[in-house]
C-alpha cells in the first residue's frame, strides 16, 4: 500500500477493490482553499477532515456550493454529503456539473480528509422547490437548501431535489423531478416542500390539488412531508411589505395561506416561512434588506445572496428543530 502526502492531505491508496467500508482515494489541489475529488458514484458518503489543533474556523463547501462546515475550528470534522447527478439543481437548470464528489476547504491543508460509503442507516432530509431553494451552481446566487446542510453532523444527508423555475405544476410534470423524487424516499425520511413563487398563474384550486397530489405520494413511500411557505420578496409599499412580497399571484391567490390550508386540511405540519421571513424583513426595512437579496448585485429582490440564505436556512433549521421529526443527535 502506498501512502501519499499530496497538499498536506494523506491518500492512502492499494490495489484491492474497495469495499462498502473502505476509505476512497482523492486528489486534491492547491492551497487556502484545498479542492479534493474523489472518483465515486452517486450516493451519500461520510466526510471525516482531520485539521489537528490550534486551527483558524474552517469552512468545506461541497458539491455545487452546498456549505457543509461552517467557521468551526473543531480538531476534526464529520459531515454526511450526498452526490448526485446532475450536482447541482435537480432539474438540470445549471448543467451537469463535475462527475464523482468534491470537496473545496478553506484555509491551509487539512492533516487528512477520509471519505468513505455512508451506510443504509443513513437519515435522508430531501428538499423539493424552486430557486430560492436549490443548490445554485453560481455565485452570487444561493438558496437555503445550500446553507442547511452545515446544521447536521454525521449520519445525516440533505438531497436538494429542487430547480430554479419549479412550480407545484412543473414539479408534477417533470420526468427529472416528482418521478424521480418518488422512488428514493422511504421510511425516516423527511421531504420539505416549498413551492409557490413560479406558481404565477395556478388556481387556488389547483395549487391546493397539486400540493395534496406531492403530500399523499410522499406518504405512500412511508417518509414524512413538511410543507415550507416560501420566503418573501423584498416587495414593499412603505414600511410593510405588499402583495407581491407576501407571493399572491397574478391571479390574486394568497398562495402561503392555501398551503396553509392545505397543511391544516391533510395535517401536515408547516413551516411558516413566509412568515417568519417576513417578520426579519419588515423588522429590517427596506434598504438594510437588501443585504438579504441580490438587490445591489443584481437588482433582484427574490433571490438571497450568500448571507440571506444562511439566514434563511437557520430559521428552517430553527423550526425543523421544534417538530422533532429529526433525532438530537443529527444536529450540530
Amino acid at each position: 500500500m502506498l501512502r501519499l502526502l499530496t497538499a498536506g492531505v494523506v491518500l492512502v491508496l492499494g490495489a484491492q477493490p474497495m469495499t462498502a467500508a473502505a476509505a476512497v482515494p482523492a486528489e486534491c489541489t492547491g492551497d487556502a482553499p484545498v479542492t479534493c475529488t474523489y472518483d465515486v458514484p452517486p450516493g451519500d458518503y461520510d466526510v471525516k477532515v482531520v485539521l489537528g489543533s490550534a486551527r483558524e474556523p474552517v469552512e468545506v463547501l461541497a458539491e455545487a456550493r452546498r456549505l457543509m462546515v461552517s467557521g468551526s475550528s473543531e480538531p476534526v470534522l464529520r459531515f454526511t454529503v450526498n452526490v448526485r447527478e446532475p450536482e447541482g439543481q435537480q432539474n438540470g437548470f445549471g448543467g451537469p456539473g463535475a462527475p464523482g464528489l468534491t470537496l473545496r476547504l478553506s484555509g491551509p491543508a487539512p492533516l487528512n480528509v477520509v471519505v468513505t460509503p455512508a451506510p443504509v442507516s443513513t437519515r435522508r432530509l430531501f428538499l423539493a422547490g424552486d430557486s430560492t431553494v436549490t443548490d445554485q451552481e453560481t455565485a452570487p446566487y444561493t438558496g437555503w437548501g445550500q446553507r442547511l446542510p452545515s446544521h447536521f453532523g454525521q449520519g445525516l444527508s440533505v438531497v436538494n431535489h429542487s430547480g430554479s423555475g419549479e412550480s407545484t405544476v412543473s414539479f408534477l410534470a417533470e420526468p427529472a423531478m416528482w418521478e424521480a423524487l418518488r422512488p428514493q424516499l422511504g421510511p425516516r425520511d423527511v421531504v420539505l416542500v416549498q413551492f409557490a413563487h413560479n406558481d404565477k398563474q395556478t388556481t387556488a384550486a389547483q395549487y391546493r390539488a397539486n400540493l395534496t397530489e406531492i403530500v399523499s405520494g410522499v406518504r405512500s413511500t412511508g417518509a414524512t412531508p413538511v410543507l415550507v411557505t416560501p420566503i418573501v420578496r423584498r416587495w414593499f409599499t412603505g414600511s410593510k411589505l405588499n402583495s407581491t412580497g407576501l407571493i399572491v399571484n397574478g391571479l390574486g391567490v394568497d398562495l402561503p395561506a392555501e398551503m396553509r390550508s392545505v397543511a391544516a386540511a391533510e395535517h401536515v405540519d408547516l413551516i411558516d416561512l413566509t412568515a417568519r421571513t417576513q417578520a426579519v424583513v419588515e423588522a429590517l426595512g427596506p434598504e438594510a434588506a437588501k443585504a438579504l437579496y441580490l438587490t445591489r448585485e443584481k437588482r433582484d429582490d427574490t433571490h438571497t445572496s450568500e448571507y440571506g440564505a444562511t439566514v434563511y436556512a437557520g430559521l428552517v433549521a430553527e423550526d425543523l428543530a421544534a417538530l422533532h421529526l429529526v433525532e438530537g443527535r443529527y444536529w450540530n
